[in-house]
């Protein structure tokens, strides 16, 4: 079953549900000021593109993030999203697919060589998702922690 959304760019004003959304996806509890301060500069970011997708009432129900950077083992810019939850509510009527159909539309004018996406590996309904949107599974990544000089 479909719902009826529209995909628009992230607003600062937004930062309290994004910050609920990360916090879901991320199975934790965000500082919410060290959040803001981030998620601020990423909006602003010219390379960066976040997206929100609401309800008719304005309730948002969905977001997206996608960074952009030159790599140069691909002499080009890449994009790739970084995050995108929709409420568990809300799953299934295809707002995902309408977020990357956005995003897509808006790399449409942008010059770049891929749009990549990373998943956790025990999330396989996502990891179907994505290979039912177009995406395929072309690399491993692997992750090592890093120490935190903020925090």
């Amino acid at each position: 079953m479909e719902t009826t959304v529209s995909i628009r760019p992230a607003r600062l004003e937004d930062a309290v549900k994004v910050h609920e959304f990360i916090c879901e996806l991320e199975e934790t509890d965000f500082d919410y000021p060290a959040f803001l301060v981030y998620y601020e500069q990423n909006i602003a970011h010219p390379d960066h593109i976040y997206l929100v997708a609401e309800e008719a009432g304005g309730n948002p129900v969905g977001y997206l993030s996608c960074h952009g950077q030159v790599l140069l083992h691909h002499l080009g810019k890449v994009f790739e999203i970084q995050e995108m939850f929709v409420d568990e509510a809300y799953r299934g009527k295809r707002i995902g697919r309408s977020l990357i159909e956005a995003l897509e539309k808006i790399l449409e004018t942008r010059d770049y060589r891929s749009l990549e996406v990373t998943t956790n590996m025990k999330r396989t309904a996502t990891q179907e998702f994505y290979r039912n949107n177009g995406f395929l599974p072309t690399h491993l990544k692997f992750t090592r922690e890093g120490k935190s000089i903020n925090n």
